[in-house]
């Protein structure tokens, strides 16, 4: 093919392709929300309630620009969507804050609230998650997946949006994480770095079924450990040691772990 052929080849391709939002523009807003919302991620200080409300409302109006460029995509108008958005981030708020106060019990490292909400990547990835999936659940298209795909370049946490995370999530250390689609997490829970929630390979016709776990309330999940299957249910109160491999589910108060084989034993 000559330079010219596709040379317009490319620029018809560019023509016809739908408006979709620039992501650098998606993931300026994002640090620019979080920063609002965390203090200690903040890079300014407010001198006045009424600076601080210029600055959330110049978010405001870059999410309706955001939204409103890919309009044609949304299942309601932008301007629905923004509202709908927003009446949430006070119940995101205050689950964020839930979720560093379990980092800081979690990890005996952690000296302060200040340092999980500033320094530790788990905290960022949550943070990030519970947005993504405000959209997610709002019928966003793109944006959750713009977000959640930023956040796992900075921290190399993978959690999908559409996964559904409960009360004082801990993430501790974090990095290789991988969350899938449909995963269901309850309270108090907490995992260690390079834990894998997965699912069995599944043909394509199976992507709106469940096909990852469901752990329960008050669950440790150790380093390493993989864990794949819509039918799997880790029961809560249970243990799961690093490096377990599992496609089965396990009853409440059960410690699982691998010493050349898996074992398991049921109740404390």
């Amino acid at each position: 093919m000559e330079e010219k052929q596709f040379i317009d080849k490319l620029y018809t391709s560019h023509q016809n392709a739908q408006r979709i939002p620039s992501p650098s523009a998606v993931c300026n807003w994002l640090e620019g929300l979080l920063m609002a919302m965390f203090p200690e991620l903040a890079n300014r200080r407010y001198n006045s309630r009424r600076e601080l409300e210029q600055h959330y409302r110049q978010l405001k109006l870059e999410l309706f620009t955001i939204l409103e460029t890919m309009e044609e995509m949304l299942p309601v108008a932008a301007e629905e969507l923004e509202q709908a958005f927003l009446d949430q981030l006070p119940t995101v708020h205050t689950l964020l804050h839930a979720d560093a106060d379990a980092l800081l019990r979690g990890d005996p490292a952690a000296v302060s609230k200040t340092e999980v909400i500033r320094t530790y990547p788990g905290f960022k990835a949550t943070a990030v998650y519970r947005l993504a999936h405000e959209f997610h659940r709002l019928g966003v298209p793109l944006i959750p997946r713009i977000l959640s795909e930023h956040v796992h370049s900075l921290t190399g946490i993978d959690i999908h949006p559409g996964a559904r995370i409960g009360e004082s999530f801990c993430m501790d250390h974090g990095t290789g994480i991988v969350i899938g689609e449909t995963v269901e997490i309850g309270n108090d829970v907490k995992l260690y770095q390079g834990v894998t929630l997965g699912a069995l390979s599944v043909a394509k016709e199976m992507a709106k079924t469940k096909r990852h776990p469901t752990i329960e309330d008050r669950v440790v999940i150790y380093a390493g450990a993989t864990i794949l299957g819509g039918e799997t249910i880790i029961g809560h109160d249970s243990i799961i040691g690093g490096s377990v491999w599992l496609t089965k589910s396990v009853p409440p108060h059960s410690r699982i772990y691998y010493d050349g084989y898996v074992r398991q034993k049921v109740g404390a």
